[in-house]
């Protein structure tokens, strides 16, 4: 079998592409061209690690250099993506076309070039706030930003490319992954990387939403389960830790483990609008675990703490090249 891994260059994409090495197996990462020649958290990789992983840099929304890199491997999993929110706000036309044209051009060279296993990413942000908890995949999708409504265009893709064309494809929906090298623009690592600032005063968006909180390491696990199996084409999957938490209740984890209280002030500016915020997530990951045997190991209260711990120590030792102690960005 041989690996391709798109957005391998991300957050959760270099997580899978470390799982899949620990795992016996070469990978192909893709990492977006840039003029730095940067290949984002691959970098972060150990070195053992990276002597089974060809690095090779390109753009999803170029459909020609996608057909011609997928060529020759076997499995796909689809990663890339433009993920952060409050920019969906600002520059929604390049959702569309990293989300849904990228998603596109991986679905049609995976169909041209016969490949056996193709995972796509999905959000568990496409289900809008719960109309009924925990979330199934049965649930109504509602995109209430333009994130997530660019990455419903691109699930219904992937679902049409399964029943038009055959193409193997099973589609991932994780839930609020956390952990080392998630990005700033994020809620814990904004948190995390001011707690260890000392500020005395940290500017937070709205703390009443719930969310479902998986820890990266289990994210990563369970693409590679997915991605190694034959079970599952065509079908969805939730996977989350089954556990709802408030950003309050992460918030003041984070303080305990920090040793620090700062003062906590609302930015109306990094308040979503009204009818955009999702109020509430939490996971049925049961069909995952029927199918894939694949549970959380960091799951519930015991399992988020020890998460947060990690996530925390982390970012106590990184170099901060990147983070700032200032508050969110987007």
């Amino acid at each position: 079998m041989k690996f391709f891994v798109s957005g391998a260059d991300g957050f959760i994409g270099s997580h899978l592409v470390e799982e899949l090495v620990a795992r016996g197996h070469r990978v192909t990462a893709l990492a977006q061209y840039n003029s730095f020649n940067s290949i984002g958290w691959l970098a972060s990789i150990s070195e053992q690690a990276k002597a089974s992983v060809d690095v090779v840099l390109g753009d999803v929304r170029d459909a020609g250099f996608m057909h011609n890199a997928i060529a020759g491997h076997s499995h796909v999993a689809h990663l890339a993506a433009l993920i952060a929110i409050p920019f969906s706000y600002t520059s929604p036309a390049s959702y569309v076309q990293t989300n849904v044209e990228g998603t596109l051009n991986v679905l049609e060279s995976c169909r041209r070039n016969g490949v056996e296993r193709l995972i796509h990413t999905s959000t568990s942000e496409v289900y809008g706030t719960a109309q009924y908890v925990p979330i199934d995949e049965a649930h109504p999708v509602i995109g209430q930003s333009p994130y997530s409504a660019s990455k419903i265009g691109a699930d219904q893709l992937a679902h049409s490319y399964w029943s038009s064309f055959g193409v193997p494809v099973v589609t991932l929906r994780p839930f609020n992954t956390y952990g080392p090298r998630q990005s700033q623009r994020a809620f814990i690592p904004s948190v995390a990387v001011q707690l260890l600032a000392e500020v005395p005063r940290i500017n937070l968006g709205s703390l009443s939403p719930t969310r479902d909180l998986t820890f990266v390491s289990d994210t990563a696990r369970g693409f590679a389960d997915v991605l190694l199996s034959d079970s599952g084409v065509g079908q969805t999957f939730n996977m989350g830790s089954g556990f709802e938490v408030s950003m309050r209740q992460v918030f003041d984890t984070l303080c305990e483990i920090a040793g620090s209280f700062p003062e906590v002030a609302l930015d109306a500016e990094r308040v979503r609008p009204e009818a955009s915020e999702v109020e509430r997530l939490l996971s049925d990951s049961s069909k995952i675990s029927e199918t894939f045997g694949w549970e959380p190991k960091y799951g519930h209260q015991k399992g988020l703490r020890r998460g947060l711990e990690a996530t925390y120590e982390w970012f106590a030792g990184a170099s901060f090249g990147g983070y700032s102690a200032k508050a969110y960005v987007v």
